[in-house]
């Protein structure tokens, strides 16, 4: 027996979200469809909120109700430390230690020629304005520490080199080909203060 096109609708829409499969996808649905109007309806506008007030911060490329965002417009953040990281959702991971009080800068990904991404279609070339502009001490590379992770790492130090700022990496607390998001609060801590110059 067929299902309802507008339930295979939704299954096919779920599946396209990173890490729902088809049964995970039909769970989903059915959830949604033992669910009240009211609840679907508030998803929907949650959704919908998100692609109409969420923006990209002009200084960091984080995202943003506001620009520049809270955390580049804080005057008790350290503007001397910029944190780079790859994308916008390792900044709520690394925020959620409470222990850092620099600002951080968003590359938008990593450099990975096999996708066709190469430093061009990050944001490096900002980060270097930054950096040229003055008044930055310390770069923290919080790459995820993946082969695309340490090879922006490393390209990130190299172009940095010409400039009077140090240039750290954070420590190996993080398995290697895990991701910032999944690590626990210990461990993202014990890498971030363990972190070592770049060369």
């Amino acid at each position: 027996m067929k299902r309802p096109q507008a339930v295979t609708d939704l299954v096919d829409e779920l599946k396209k979200l990173p890490g729902i499969g088809q049964k995970t996808a039909e769970r989903l649905s059915f959830f949604m469809l033992r669910g009240t109007t009211e609840r679907a309806e508030k998803l929907a506008q949650a959704i919908q909120n998100v692609k109409a007030k969420i923006i990209l911060c002009s200084v960091c490329h984080g995202i943003t109700e506001r620009d520049p965002c809270d955390i580049c417009q804080g005057p008790n953040r350290d503007h001397t430390q910029v944190c780079v990281v790859e994308e916008p959702h390792d900044v709520y991971v690394l925020e959620n230690m409470g222990q850092y009080k620099g600002v951080y800068h968003v590359l938008m990904g990593v450099i990975s020629p096999l996708d066709g991404i190469g430093p061009s279609e990050l944001t490096i070339q900002q980060l270097k304005e930054k950096v040229e502009k003055g008044g930055i001490q310390e770069v923290i590379l919080a790459t995820n520490p993946n082969m695309e992770g340490e090879s922006t790492a490393v390209y990130i130090s190299k172009v940095l080199k010409p400039y009077p700022v140090k240039v750290t990496r954070i420590a190996r607390g993080l398995p290697i080909g895990s991701d910032i998001e999944y690590a626990d609060t210990v461990t993202l801590l014990k890498s971030l203060e363990g972190r070592s110059e770049m060369l």
